[in-house]
């Protein structure tokens, strides 16, 4: 929030408490929409619905798109019927539908139903879409023009249809049947001669999405292209609307959020962290360490399975906590960093190859500069008294041993599974981090185990 805003809060709920209601719009004129949200969110509910009755129309409207969608329900709710409606039809039709998507069925059919013909139309129109998918981000406003027309005639559409369009920075060229034929930056039309023809600077090369398409997509394709605005098409090629950047930064986020959350073992949250109640948190979290928990079974049995061996050689069980911690830190590093990577398109899963000729090289390097640690740690404890008795020559050669591999391994199997995921369909950020972790426990042991058997057998029949 503007540091300026929240100064402002307390005289916000005096102005309202008072009811000095031309003050209080007087106060709320100085802020951006942003920052009006900002300070309606700050305030009770009944406060913030009196505070956005008194906005114009348009502000209102513009501020009420920056609200979570919990306090636009709580406002929603503390409005009159006609207040509300006026409300939604002001908005644009991506937020409009956005919001509807989110207020209860019944809210939601009673506000839809009272909105003029063509809101109603083009809001359908929208939630008609699947809710992942480019469509239910596109607007209808936006600017067209015709490939044959003159730069001095599409200006004027410009300045005709222009304050209604959700941008003005890309116009978009269309044949009689509304195809899409070309996108022009308006720079070029600013710069060209009044009598030039659109035709003349088209290259007939424009970036499109489908309505269809993943909304992830419209994140990649509008970072790749650094766009502000891309056109969204059918199947025909017909221009159905735009999604323009600030959607799409939206969504980054969303997703972002998403691929965090599921990194650190658990369910995506459908609402945020302060408004996911505590049922829903449960139930987001709890599967998952339940899994977790059972997973981690295995390493119990593998310790058990080899308990007889290790009481021989009893130093050897000092250092399960090292050999395990490397091995799920090596993997959760990887995962992250192939997580992301597939998110950025920087590798797919037909890169497994080099992925893993990278992963394994590097696991190998880092398993030996651990390793190399890992003997002078064991160094100061011999002299300090700490680690001592029979075979301690093989047994630090032996931890040592298992330190590169069980790197190793982790940086395998933690840039492996995200790629397999990927190449099934689902998404890489399952493969998180408390899962690769409890993977390398069960695996590091045996890795562990396997390479102090073969280095001290004798010692452990």
């Amino acid at each position: 929030m503007n540091p300026t805003a929240e100064l402002v809060i307390p005289e916000i709920e005096e102005l309202v408490h008072e009811r000095r209601l031309a003050e209080l719009r007087h106060a709320l004129e100085d802020f951006d929409a942003a920052d009006v949200a900002s300070i309606l969110q700050a305030l009770e509910p009944a406060d913030a619905a009196v505070a956005f009755r008194i906005l114009p129309r348009d502000e209102a409207a513009e501020a009420f798109a920056y609200l979570d969608a919990e306090d636009q329900e709580l406002i929603i709710g503390k409005l009159s019927a006609d207040a509300a409606v006026r409300v939604v039809e002001a908005m644009d039709p991506d937020d409009r539908a956005a919001l509807l998507d989110e207020l209860p069925a019944e809210v939601a059919t009673r506000l839809l139903a009272a909105l003029g013909p063509d809101d109603r139309q083009v809001t359908q129109t929208i939630l008609g879409y699947p809710p992942e998918s480019v469509g239910r981000l596109m607007t209808p406003n936006y600017v067209t023009v015709r490939p044959e027309w003159t730069v001095l005639r599409a200006l004027e559409q410009v300045r005709l249809y222009g304050r209604d369009a959700e941008t003005v920075a890309w116009v978009f060229v269309v044949d009689e049947q509304k195809r899409l034929i070309d996108d022009i930056h308006i720079s070029k039309l600013l710069l060209a001669e009044p009598r030039t023809t659109i035709s003349a600077l088209m290259d007939e090369h424009p970036l499109s999405l489908q309505a269809t398409d993943d909304r992830e997509e419209a994140v990649r394709v509008m970072n790749r292209y650094d766009r502000t605005a891309l056109p969204v098409l059918d199947r025909r090629g017909t221009l159905l609307g735009i999604v323009t950047s600030d959607d799409v930064a939206d969504v980054a986020e969303i997703e972002a959020t998403e691929d965090i959350q599921r990194l650190a073992g658990m369910g995506a949250l459908e609402e945020s962290y302060t408004s996911t109640g505590l049922g829903a948190m449960l139930l987001k979290r709890g599967p998952w360490l339940a899994a977790l928990f059972v997973g981690q079974s295995l390493t119990v049995l593998i310790l058990s399975s080899f308990t007889e061996r290790l009481e021989k050689v009893i130093a050897l069980t000092l250092f399960i906590p090292l050999i395990i911690s490397c091995g799920g830190n090596s993997g959760t590093q990887t995962a992250a960093l192939l997580v992301r990577a597939l998110a950025l398109e920087e590798v797919e899963p037909k890169d497994w190859w080099i992925v893993l000729r990278r992963e394994i090289v590097a696991g190998a390097a880092l398993g030996l500069g651990l390793a190399a640690v890992g003997v002078i740690a064991m160094a100061a404890w011999w002299a300090t008294g700490v680690l001592s008795g029979e075979h301690l020559g093989r047994i630090i050669l032996a931890v040592c041993i298992a330190i590169v591999s069980v790197v190793a391994w982790g940086a395998v199997l933690g840039s492996c599974l995200p790629l397999l995921l990927r190449r099934l369909g689902l998404d890489p950020a399952a493969s998180s981090s408390p899962l690769v972790a409890t993977l390398m426990d069960a695996s590091g042991m045996l890795v562990y185990f396997g390479v102090a058997i073969a280095i001290l057998g004798d010692a452990l029949r």
